[in-house]
């Protein structure tokens, strides 16, 4: 086991290539007509923390499900590693794990300590091992007292944690989250950011909590279905502030 989570790792965590990826659906009621969600974007991602700011609705959550296939592209490519989100699904999907903003999106078995044991059994552990598996991934997240409550029971810190155990049990080197504190209270968003800080895999992170944002190493901007900047996080977050201020303020009519 590397760390306390899954295979071990022998290389650092591979880049990931976008390459003139665009998303587009087909609009209802209107089989000729499209609707872009992303436009062509380019660029690699290397850096340890890279965060992804926007508006409702700008196309960064696209963007952040572009990489690890959970939506493919219309045009373009995406690669992790040299391998393609859409030729080699599984095989990314296994390097890159996805935490959404919901828990209750990922949590699916009834006890906390079934949910982490649902995550390791790809790996074909025998029963023994996988049990101490468990062990280890609740303890290391500070949850081992709560292995046989029900997900149902846990508070909304609490589900995330677990959301973020059952990602990393079997160690992805790319951890992609999407707006993983918008949930929670300030204790909770400190106490899952505190987690995300520490760990080794490579981060990409979308959120709306600009502190946060602030101490990636590499932050990109997503305005209108473009990544608008890509810079260092000072002057990323400035261009944001700029943008939401240039923005008419929508309130009730008079």
């Amino acid at each position: 086991m590397s760390g306390e989570y899954g295979p071990k790792r022998t290389t650092t965590a591979p880049a990931i290539e976008v390459r003139a990826a665009s998303v587009s659906v087909r609009v209802p009621g209107d089989p000729d007509a499209r609707l872009t969600i992303l436009e062509p974007t380019t660029l690699t991602l290397t850096e340890r923390r890279v965060a992804v700011i926007g508006a409702n609705g700008s196309g960064k959550s696209t963007f952040a499900r572009l990489l690890n296939g959970l939506v493919t592209p219309s045009t373009g490519q995406v690669l992790v590693d040299g391998l393609d989100t859409v030729r080699d699904g599984a095989a990314v999907r296994a390097r890159v794990g996805f935490v959404f903003t919901d828990p209750d999106a990922q949590l699916v078995m009834p006890t906390v300590a079934e949910d982490v044991a649902l995550s390791l059994r790809r790996l074909s552990l025998p029963r023994a091992e996988r049990a101490a598996a468990v062990e280890r991934v609740l303890a290391r997240f500070g949850l081992d007292h709560l292995a046989e409550r029900s997900v149902h029971a846990l508070s909304g810190g609490q589900k995330q944690l677990l959301a973020l155990a059952g990602v990393l049990a079997t160690d992805p080197a790319v951890l992609v989250c999407d707006e993983p504190t918008t949930l929670l209270d300030l204790r909770n968003t400190r106490a899952v950011a505190e987690v995300i800080a520490r760990l080794e895999q490579r981060v990409v992170l979308v959120t709306h909590d600009l502190d946060l944002a602030a101490q990636a190493e590499r932050v990109l901007v997503v305005d209108r279905a473009r990544v608008v900047f890509d810079g260092e996080p000072h002057a990323a977050v400035e261009h944001y502030r700029a943008l939401m201020a240039a923005e008419p303020i929508l309130g009730p009519r008079t």
